[in-house]
């Protein structure tokens, strides 16, 4: 049974949210704050507190864009905490969830909210506060969020085969499709970089492991990656072979 905070200072779009949490057989109590100082007041409060007072709060239902200090505020401000509530943002902008996720929040729910929609994201929190032995931030690094249709849903990474360049966005390409990110391929770069994708042009990110087959032609090289073809500039021909001679075992 969760313990929740809802924060918005929209009075009628928190009294919505808190009629739908209320109504979830998951959530134990289910209180509103209108402002952000208000919120980290009654959550500084709680943790004081610790997890069995009464007043503890399992999760914060958080709206990013409010006067004087955002949702993205609170969230930085409370990773500072030494044992913090999970964070969930409802929000009417996407643009913002992969800056959420990197805050480690639990899910992103797009306004205006609906109860199935918002029954995902409480399920989620309980599964996290029913083991709180796994880190809180293992999806957000397993995952990345994309939107489709007004909806954001994760992607897990490893299904990802290449990103590609398109200005200061990037297209995920998987499998079964593909996905345009708000983030610029240098950031994938360098987040992505422990998990086995390598630079192999200025607009491309490949996932090493997903290299069908190394072409040389003519003095260029490009890499097959299902049926896409890639070219791989000269600056990092030498690095890429070196990686997949290393890989293979040579």
């Amino acid at each position: 049974m969760l313990r929740v905070l809802a924060v918005d200072d929209e009075e009628p779009a928190l009294e919505e949210l808190l009629y739908l949490l209320r109504a979830d057989p998951r959530i134990r109590s289910a209180e509103g704050a209108t402002g952000a100082t208000e919120a980290l007041r009654r959550i500084g409060s709680a943790v004081d507190a610790g997890p069995d007072d009464p007043a503890a709060i399992d999760v914060v239902f958080l709206d990013i864009h409010m006067a004087g200090l955002t949702g993205l505020d609170v969230a930085q401000l409370l990773a500072g905490f030494a044992a913090p509530p999970l964070i969930v943002f409802v929000t009417a902008h996407e643009g913002f969830a992969v800056h959420a996720f990197d805050l480690k929040a639990v899910d992103y729910v797009l306004k205006p909210v609906r109860r199935e929609r918002l029954a995902e994201a409480v399920r989620r929190v309980a599964e996290q506060v029913g083991d709180r032995s796994a880190p809180v931030h293992d999806t957000a690094h397993d995952q990345i969020p994309v939107e489709l249709g007004g909806v954001i849903r994760f992607i897990p990474i490893d299904d990802i085969a290449y990103a590609e360049a398109q200005g200061d966005y990037a297209r995920l390409h998987t499998a079964t499709g593909s996905h345009l990110v708000r983030v610029p391929l240098t950031t994938l770069e360098e987040r992505w970089r422990t998990r086995g994708f390598v630079r192999i042009h200025r607009r491309h990110l490949v996932a090493l492991g997903r290299i069908d087959e190394l072409r040389l032609d003519a003095g260029s090289m490009s890499v097959r990656i299902g049926t896409a073809s890639l070219p791989v500039s000269r600056r990092h021909t030498r690095a890429l072979r070196d990686l997949l001679m290393r890989q293979t075992g040579r």
